[in-house]
């Protein structure tokens, strides 16, 4: 298995390995900008390796001291942990690890700002006075994968004819904010999860913690209703880490109390990790009911949400690879 890149659209890059797809974006000197991208593309081509090698430890739950080698796999137990309720394993945080690791190359002299978009979790690299706007897409169940890639001028997969992907609203992540992560969880995702949320998308200082963090709020947005439908990871996927835990694979249409107690119990524990330091703000998204966690009031224009990002919206949901 090769790691491979290919330029895109306004100077973008797309990195994939395996697994891992990425769209990397960056502003500044050339020469910097140049620089940092090769830097980037060295170390992507070993960062899948040294995660397999360790694969056995971060599908296992969270639990004691760190056993763990590989620089990304201890952010991935380190963020996990600093969220943990209930069942956690490192891998909640993967996708948000690997794009941080990625993001610490364009952290230099003479790149004002650059984006790592993992499957749609994204790190952030914000000199002084730089900012970027983060678009917001909250439905699953209207996403349109091969739309998104055309939007990011990545190769489609599959037929059907070019389109455009709406999103549902907007907001500014500036500099002077503490904000370098975003990621998006919810069991309409390419990953699985507990609860019922369409989309889960939380801002905060690292991708790490922002992807530990989505994936147990939206763990945490569920009801008690045997309407709802639910099966064993193992019998999904014979490789997850989740096991036989009953994952969320059907939410029927639901009233709006239920949907307001779900997002509620959900938002209970975002506010809990804003409380703590943890996360900045979260959007909870279920059938078009929106909760919100704010911590800042540029995010009050965000209308419905799940997430998108770049200089003019850039999609990037967990759905995208």
């Amino acid at each position: 298995m090769t790691a491979h890149r290919a330029p895109l659209p306004n100077g973008r890059w797309h990195f994939q390995h395996g697994p891992i797809d990425i769209v990397i974006g960056a502003d500044g000197y050339a020469a910097a900008v140049a620089a940092a991208h090769g830097a980037a593309w060295q170390r992507f081509q070993t960062v899948l390796g040294e995660l397999v090698d360790e694969l056995p430890r971060l599908r296992a739950p969270i639990a004691g001291p760190c056993a763990l080698q590989g620089v990304v796999a201890r952010r991935m137990w380190h963020a996990c942990g600093a969220v943990r309720a209930g069942f956690i394993t490192p891998m909640a945080a993967v996708a948000g690890s690997v794009a941080d690791e990625l993001i610490g190359c364009y952290q230099r002299e003479g790149v004002s700002r650059a984006w790592v978009n993992n499957g749609g979790d994204i790190a952030l690299h914000l000199a002084d006075g730089a900012s970027l706007r983060v678009g917001l897409f909250a439905d699953l169940a209207r996403f349109d994968a091969n739309a998104a890639r055309d939007c990011l001028g990545v190769p489609r997969r599959g037929a059907g004819p070019p389109g455009g992907l709406a999103i549902d609203g907007a907001f500014e992540v500036a500099s002077h904010r503490p904000v370098r992560g975003v990621a998006t969880s919810g069991w309409r995702g390419r990953s699985f999860s507990l609860g019922i949320a369409d989309s889960v998308t939380v801002l905060a200082r690292t991708a790490a913690m922002a992807d530990a963090a989505a994936t147990v709020v939206a763990n945490a947005v569920n009801l008690d209703d045997a309407r709802i439908g639910r099966r064993p990871a193992s019998e999904l996927k014979d490789d997850s880490d989740l096991g036989t835990i009953p994952v969320t694979v059907d939410v029927p249409a639901l009233d709006r109390e239920s949907l307001q107690r779900a997002l509620a119990a959900g938002a209970r524990v975002a506010h809990d990790l804003q409380m703590r330091g943890l996360i900045w703000s979260a959007v909870l998204v279920c059938q078009g009911q929106v909760k919100a966690v704010d911590n800042c009031a540029s995010a009050a224009d965000a209308g419905n949400g799940a997430a998108a990002l770049q200089r003019d919206a850039e999609p990037c949901h967990r759905a995208l690879a």
